[in-house]
């Protein structure tokens, strides 16, 4: 008889000291004033894999790499300069998946058929360099090629940034109905 009060004590214990931590999980988890709810992202929050400006991240070798703030430009050595006339995009369907490679001349815009998306295409870089603020290429070889671009849907921009054709994933173009790839450049 002593055994199962005993038994039916602990277990009330339990039960009760269970329920306090889920009091106190739940104030944790509560916002603080002044901090965003939750499922808001802070104003300076960036995207997953993105750095804000002056965080650090380990770069190769596990050396620290610092990001600037600012405006990047771009500034093509001589060897590249005027050595690439187009690049090769893939669109992707994603709903028929349906791949479609358009060949477009570097500095121009192209509608993209059967779509309400345009397309800004902007420099391409055979060997993409980023030093400090200053994008570049390190040769003329296709070793990292990446080409600048504007996607715009029904004249608004949607999209604005680099296409990376050995790695898509880095920054990628995201639309619920296309994808968009780089292939390759064309060299005049």
């Amino acid at each position: 008889m002593k055994k199962q009060i005993l038994v039916a004590v602990c277990g009330i214990a339990l039960v009760l000291s269970f329920g306090a931590c889920k009091k106190k999980e739940e104030k944790l988890q509560a916002p603080q004033s002044g901090a965003p709810a939750q499922g808001q992202l802070p104003p300076d929050h960036q995207q997953p894999g993105q750095l804000a400006p002056g965080q650090q991240q380990g770069g190769p070798g596990g050396q620290q790499v610092t990001m600037q703030r600012g405006q990047t430009s771009v500034a093509l050595p001589d060897a590249v300069k005027g050595k690439w006339k187009s690049v090769i995009l893939v669109v992707v369907d994603k709903g028929s998946k349906k791949q479609t490679e358009y060949t477009i001349n570097v500095n121009s815009d192209f509608k993209v058929p059967g779509s309400n998306l345009k397309l800004a295409v902007g420099e391409f870089i055979p060997d993409f360099k980023m030093n400090g603020l200053t994008i570049t290429s390190s040769s003329n070889e296709p070793n990292n090629p990446a080409v600048g671009v504007k996607v715009f849907e029904d004249d608004k921009e949607v999209f604005k940034g680099w296409l990376y054709s050995k790695f898509p994933a880095v920054h990628p173009f995201e639309h619920p109905k296309y994808a968009l790839l780089l292939k390759s450049g064309v060299k005049k």
